[in-house]
């Protein structure tokens, strides 16, 4: 009878389809369970702003995609304003909602940062939410406009500076949200004391660890500077996600290793709208209006590693990214 029943799969081609089929339908399953948390509240944005940075691809834009939907007015701060625009019409187009703007923001050219933050003031008067989401990963040794290491001048330099120049906005609009888009990397990172911008030596994957680091110790550090304010700021990881993040990473840069590893990889990479989902969680969840000074990943709070605890760590790189960005910061009452 059993010999009868699978006597099918003694033919070649519907054996290997019947294997194909099961590798797929495996790795589908696996797909869905390695796209973690979800942020499912429901809330109204409407009346709020938003300001995005790196948002016209990827987890940027997811979250644009969901704020507009929510009906926020929402600031797309980006480099390139081709991508820019063409991502703000999709999301206007799907969402209805007219209030999503593009405007110019470098984060590897302070002074564009400055531009940016001058505009935006002359708009609006309220910021409700800023997140800090763009950033670069393993990219080779090349130097900002201002001669920070790319990793470390736009995913902790530029973000510093904005950060602060917008904190007198945040602070006359609270209670308001700050959010740094970390990584788990940061778990591995170090702060090289000695020679932070990489000069004497440089590893792509190291100097990106550094960076996402010094994200933590920023977020931790600004929370305590920002007590009393209602002004709240966190961290997040938003787990491994299929972006533009990897283009610079050996096999997904290469087309034929690219052919190769990346179905191999997909099961276990987000797609970039549940990448999203933390970020949403940290911007919006009213559980955590009062939250700050943490780490998510997967929409729930996370230990951070021993570096990230280090608050004379934390004071050095505050006072070395003051130092070298030179934000006319606005005193704390």
């Amino acid at each position: 009878m059993s010999g009868g029943l699978f006597s099918f799969l003694k033919s070649r081609p519907i054996f290997w389809l019947s294997v194909g089929g099961t590798t797929v339908g495996v790795a589908c399953g696996v797909k869905d369970l390695m796209q973690g948390g979800k942020f499912n509240k429901e809330t109204d944005e409407k009346g709020k702003v938003v300001i995005v940075t790196g948002s016209n691809t990827g987890i940027g834009k997811e979250t644009v995609r969901e704020l507009a939907r929510r009906g926020a007015t929402v600031y797309m701060a980006c480099r390139d304003m081709k991508k820019c625009e063409e991502a703000r019409e999709e999301i206007v187009l799907e969402t209805k909602n007219k209030y999503v703007y593009c405007r110019e923001c470098d984060l590897a050219s302070l002074d564009s940062v400055r531009k940016f933050v001058a505009s935006f003031k002359r708009e609006q008067q309220k910021l409700h939410i800023l997140i800090n989401n763009a950033g670069v990963m393993r990219c080779p040794r090349s130097v900002t406009k201002d001669g920070f290491e790319l990793q470390l001048g736009v995913n902790h330099m530029g973000h510093f500076l904005l950060t602060n120049l917008l904190l007198d906005v945040l602070k006359g609009s609270a209670p308001s949200r700050i959010i740094n888009v970390s990584s788990l990397a940061h778990t591995r990172g170090e702060i090289n004391v000695g020679d932070l911008n990489s000069e004497k030596s440089y590893n792509e994957g190291g100097a990106y660890n550094q960076s996402k680091l010094a994200n933590i110790l920023f977020t931790r550090e600004l929370a305590k500077r920002l007590e009393g304010t209602s002004v709240t700021v966190n961290a997040l990881h938003p787990g491994v996600v299929d972006t533009e993040i990897f283009r610079h990473m050996g096999f997904f840069s290469n087309f034929f290793a690219n052919l190769i590893f990346r179905p191999l990889f997909w099961p276990f990479i987000k797609t970039a709208k549940n990448g999203a989902q933390t970020t949403l969680y940290a911007a919006l969840d009213p559980d955590l209006a009062e939250t700050t000074g943490k780490y998510f990943s997967d929409c729930n709070l996370k230990d951070v590693a021993a570096a990230a605890t280090d608050d004379q760590m934390a004071k050095w790189l505050w006072a070395v990214s003051e130092k070298w960005t030179r934000p006319q910061i606005i005193k704390l009452d």
